[in-house]
């Protein structure tokens, strides 16, 4: 992905867009904002396609999240983006600022915020698009599973043999989840290595001693 797969961000109560960002010009703002108008109030993901580019929201608890991104640029990742800063903006401002902020107050706080997590986005994509196809395969092997131990069920097939068709979808399940746990760990690792390097090179050996007890204690937590 290239930096420039995302266009332009914002964070909105209802309709109001409390903040925004972009490094672009164009009538990108214009348009996501004419989509706002038209979203259903109801918890969903949206996707709008517009002149080779996405618009993509996020609708949860009466805020809508939205990205604007290239074509080229995965939905998933898309939708990947607005759950990091939905969980962000969340952690921040929930039940608090956000619920009293005028339009695009939230620009100084907020607006660098969306950038950082762009770029994390670009610069993770090819372990977040992994990490994509690990839940979507466990959600396929589970309705897989549950879908043969149904017709089992129909069918009145002993409870052995239901016991070992329930076993195979444990064993997989969990297999799946070693797998997405592996590339957490490592996105969660290179994260807080470029956040040491923020942190200032004085304090690194100290940081990376203790970053490295960290990973352990989540390591053993993970596993």
């Amino acid at each position: 992905m290239g930096q420039e797969s995302f266009i332009y961000s914002f964070v909105a109560r209802g309709t109001m867009v409390l903040a925004e960002y972009t490094e672009f010009t164009g009538n990108f703002p214009a348009i996501a904002t004419q989509c706002l108008q038209k979203l259903p109030s109801t918890n969903n993901k949206f996707t709008y396609n517009c002149d080779h580019h996405t618009f993509n929201f996020l609708v949860q608890d009466g805020y809508a999240y939205c990205v604007v991104a290239k074509e080229s640029v995965g939905k998933q990742i898309s939708i990947a983006f607005l759950e990091r800063v939905r969980a962000d903006f969340k952690k921040r401002y929930g039940g608090g600022k956000a619920d009293t902020a005028i339009a695009k107050s939230l620009n100084k706080e907020f607006g660098p915020v969306m950038k950082d997590h762009m770029q994390y986005i670009i610069e993770h994509a090819d372990e977040i698009e992994k990490l994509i196809k690990v839940k979507a395969q466990v959600s396929e092997v589970k309705s897989i599973m549950l879908d043969n131990i149904d017709k089992a069920i129909d069918r009145g097939q002993n409870l052995t043999t239901l016991n070992d068709k329930a076993e195979n979808l444990r064993d997989s399940a969990q297999e799946f989840k070693k797998a997405g746990t592996k590339i957490r760990r490592k996105m969660w690792y290179q994260n807080m290595k470029i956040k040491l390097v923020v942190l200032g090179q004085e304090n690194i050996v100290v940081w990376s001693n203790v970053i490295k007890v960290a990973y352990m204690v989540l390591d053993a937590e993970w596993n």
